[in-house]
């Protein structure tokens, strides 16, 4: 008989709620109240942890992705507020920056419970969030980028086992232009990013593949309007996972933007619910194939309550795909 397996990991936390971005704003607290439902159903299902309060990370930790000069500007502007940071798109207040810290610690706890084996995947649903934080400027809704802290402490040199190298999967609508930029030049992380364009930031064509030591460990795949599924699903099935498998991490890490939705109103991939399922079993097939299974998922985008509330239901069954907490049937 079969030893049972860790459960997948689910990080929320009150603080998230208290980042108030401003009437109208398409990033806010609506959101997390939207797929709430999805983890108070999931509650008595024994292949699934809630965490409800996530640890919150420090200066040190975050200092791995960002300057100090952008971590003191993010804290005096939030203690400040409200105010709004870089871009103009990014609205803060006092609370944002707890609710920062916290986002960053639930990600790298997350991913430190998956590779201690306490879990066998997570799902972050924190805000704010992080694909486009830049090291120096905070940006598109983003303050820290909580994948690339969370990769780097991943990488720490002390960590046993060992965690040499890192994918990182962006299958957000917009292109994760700041995880891109922490990882330009490193070779020991993977950063494989999908998108729609012409659409903001602008960034990730073709073209933009690395430099110096990390030449050819960015790998970007820019669709026009109205790809829909079967593009996105061909290329994580494709080039992607060949890119992957080529890489050969030790872990699997995936910023799960739900915005290319078809009912998602600030862009125009056309993706649906069942699109998302596909490409969610496909990342798991793959960490499963290469990593041991260890995957943790963070929330990006995604603004439409009832599609963001259907992604995140039938992306939570894929992460639980071949889980058996000895307490029932493994996940279909």
């Amino acid at each position: 008989m079969s030893q049972p397996s860790a459960p997948v990991g689910i990080v929320t936390d009150p603080a998230f709620l208290r980042h108030d971005t401003g009437p109208g704003h398409p990033e806010s607290a609506g959101r997390l109240r939207a797929i709430e439902p999805v983890f108070e159903a999931l509650a008595a299902d024994p292949r699934y942890e809630v965490l409800r309060e996530a640890p919150a990370a420090s200066e040190e930790q975050i200092l791995t992705a960002h300057t100090a000069g952008h971590v003191q500007r993010v804290r005096d502007a939030c203690l400040r507020g409200p105010a709004v940071l870089d871009a103009g798109d990014t609205p803060v207040v006092p609370e944002s920056w707890p609710a920062a810290l916290k986002s960053v610690g639930g990600v790298v706890d997350a991913a430190l419970r998956v590779h201690d084996g306490r879990w066998r995947r997570a799902f972050c649903a924190v805000r704010p969030p992080g694909h486009h934080a830049e090291p120096s400027r905070a940006m598109g809704f983003c303050l820290f980028n909580n994948l690339a802290v969370a990769a780097n402490v991943l990488q720490e040199a002390d960590r046993r086992p060992p965690v040499a190298k890192v994918a990182i999967v962006d299958f957000d609508v917009h292109h994760g232009n700041g995880t891109q930029e922490i990882f330009w030049e490193d070779p020991t992380v993977l950063y494989a990013s999908c998108h729609q364009q012409p659409l903001f930031p602008g960034t990730g064509a073709r073209e933009e593949r690395g430099a110096g030591m990390g030449l050819d460990t960015t790998l970007n795949r820019p669709l026009p309007p109205g790809a829909g599924d079967e593009a996105v699903v061909a290329w994580i099935e494709g080039e992607c996972a060949e890119a992957v498998r080529r890489f050969r991490p030790d872990f699997l890490l995936v910023s799960a933007g739900f915005d290319g939705h078809v009912a998602d109103y600030l862009a125009a991939l056309r993706m649906t619910t069942e699109g998302y399922a596909r490409v969610s079993r496909a990342l798991v097939a793959l960490a499963e194939e290469l990593c041991g299974g260890r995957l943790v998922s963070v929330l990006e985008g995604g603004y439409e309550p009832k599609a963001l509330r259907e992604c995140v239901a039938a992306h939570l069954e894929a992460l639980a795909l071949g889980v058996d907490t000895g307490c029932g049937a493994p996940a279909p």
